[in-house]
């Protein structure tokens, strides 16, 4: 049976726990490589304190449980070659638009959208966001039972804010559970060459299969995030501590286009990188102390056809590759500052990248293409 429940992510031996710039961790830029373990618009809701810190007891959990309850649903999937999914989606709105994972909807033929009170209507996809693993799903649906959840703002989210999930882990409707954001910032890579999530929420609250595509709120009641991935290194389904959500600003940025109807795409270069660290440098006798050496070029992608070279790094004697100093006049210290530059381009953007190749400064031109594998 195909698999589009919460998505486990599969880590090989050179992957660390929560890793965030993991050996394997792809972007706009595709990997890096690092000896360190390192049409509608959905308004922003407005903290209901000065500060925006509330403190919470279990009676306020409760309360809170019971505010945002209508606004989770439980999502089916069935395909006509017998393979089915279950999953959970946040209504976005009274005309019938709510939001999911693309994991959960993918190649799926008849959806199905149970609502809190028991009531079930058929779905259809409106737009979705693979690359960032979100799609759009639209039902008729009478107004009065449609909640609207309130989004938050998830650029202000603190590691240790309290937070819950609501979802239905393995088909548990309407579940929900308790927890901190234990990081934020974090990125995943796919097992499949897909582009990788980046900029997750981690958190401790319990999500399991099934739980995908809800919700993690924060006490004030307002979305940050849409609950997408477990990482457990032993491959089992079940839930050790640490799970990720795609921040809501990440959905909120792509809405448009999804409720427009389209699919979104992303740039990329098509290489793989590793930061340039003292010891690299010293080790490679680089002439630079600063910046992101291509170990690789994926052929037949941006990066190829703009000639840029990659090399091992392993050591003085191999091949060196080229090493991007700064992209369009803006300093690249890391792969994180290259990705997120990317990640703000659009496909068919021109870049130039400043790069050091074989001891002498140089520049290439770019323009960059979309990633073109799906999620699973």
């Amino acid at each position: 049976m195909k698999e589009h429940m919460t998505r486990i992510v599969t880590w090989t031996a050179v992957i660390v726990l929560s890793m965030t710039l993991g050996a394997a961790a792809v972007v706009g830029v595709d990997s890096l490589r690092s000896e360190s373990k390192t049409a509608t618009v959905i308004e922003r809701a407005v903290p209901s304190t000065s500060t925006g810190v509330a403190t919470t007891t279990a009676e306020d959990i409760a309360d809170l449980y019971a505010r945002v309850r209508p606004s989770v649903v439980r999502i089916v999937g069935q395909s006509t070659r017998g393979s089915s999914a279950l999953g959970s989606g946040v209504v976005l709105d009274k005309q019938g638009h709510i939001l999911t994972n693309y994991h959960v909807v993918q190649g799926f033929d008849q959806l199905d959208v149970t609502f809190a009170d028991g009531a079930a209507v058929r779905a259809s996809v409106v737009g979705a966001d693979p690359g960032n693993d979100l799609a759009v799903l639209k039902v008729d649906a009478p107004a009065g039972e449609l909640t609207p959840a309130v989004l938050g703002d998830s650029l202000k989210v603190r590691v240790g804010e309290l937070v819950i999930a609501v979802g239905n882990p393995f088909g548990i409707d309407g579940s929900v559970t308790q927890g901190i954001v234990s990081g934020v910032g974090r990125t995943l890579s796919a097992s499949n060459g897909a582009r990788p999530l980046r900029q997750l929420i981690q958190s401790d609250a319990a999500i399991n299969p099934g739980n995908s595509g809800g919700a993690l709120f924060n006490t004030r009641g307002e979305v940050i995030g849409i609950t997408s991935a477990i990482e457990n290194p032993s491959g089992e389904r079940v839930f050790i501590g640490v799970g990720y959500a795609v921040p809501i600003e990440t959905a909120r940025r792509f809405l448009p286009d999804m409720l427009a109807g389209r699919t979104v795409s992303h740039p990329r270069l098509g290489v793989a990188l590793q930061n340039v660290t003292p010891s690299l440098a010293a080790r490679l006798g680089l002439n630079v102390d600063q910046g992101v050496l291509i170990t690789s070029v994926e052929a037949n992608t941006a990066a190829a056809r703009a000639g840029l070279r990659g090399g091992d790094g392993s050591s003085r004697s191999s091949l060196v590759g080229d090493i991007i100093t700064a992209i369009d006049g803006t300093d690249v210290r890391s792969y994180d500052d290259l990705a997120d530059y990317i990640d703000g381009k659009k496909v068919g953007d021109k870049v130039q990248l400043k790069i050091s190749r074989d001891g002498k400064d140089t520049t290439a031109d770019v323009t960059l293409e979309a990633w073109i594998s799906t999620r699973s």
